[in-house]
């Protein structure tokens, strides 16, 4: 396999990866938010609390998805050290998350309902670069054969191609 070849693959894929974790995270954005307009207009929840039960809710969410979905041909060993990672990530994403709505809603005194909604979604696009880099990075690891793998498929593809010897001994 060329160089660009190999490249061409590789971009390929990681548009695949982007494509399936977009999928989840626009699900889990719709989770999100609807728990979170729902807890606020149906109680009494303070604007920032509320948009730490939506996201709680959503990373349960997300979970699933991107283990069953997004990930599902990723490194299953480890499970409990998975999960772990993945909720450490997804804490320090509720942090950037919820930091940003707090900062908006109780440093500047934005918390209309418009407000609240417009900084939740920057702060849960920021919190998505990280969680997007995180989960690749160290929760769904690829199989460490996998490259292996692909590059002896490659191999034996293109040597699939060359006239073979006859020659006996």
């Amino acid at each position: 396999m060329s160089e660009r070849s190999a490249l061409l693959s590789r971009l390929e894929a990681l548009a695949r990866e982007l494509v399936k974790f977009g999928a989840v995270g626009g699900a889990g954005v719709v989770v999100n938010f609807a728990v979170f307009n729902l807890v606020r207009h149906l109680t009494e929840v303070p604007v920032v609390r509320a948009s730490i039960i939506a996201t709680v809710v959503a990373t349960g969410t997300n979970y699933l998805g991107y283990r069953y979905f997004a990930y599902r041909d990723r490194d299953k060993q480890g499970r409990t050290r998975e999960l772990t990672l993945f909720l450490l990530f997804s804490a320090v994403g509720l942090v950037i998350e919820n930091g940003l709505l707090y900062v908006a809603t109780y440093g500047f005194h934005w918390d209309t309902p418009l407000q609240s909604n417009v900084f939740k979604f920057l702060g849960i696009g920021l919190a998505t670069l990280f969680r997007f880099w995180s989960y690749r990075t160290w929760v769904f690891r690829t199989l460490p054969a996998r490259e292996a793998i692909e590059t002896a498929e490659s191999f034996l593809a293109d040597g699939s191609q060359r006239p073979h010897s006859t020659s006996r001994k």
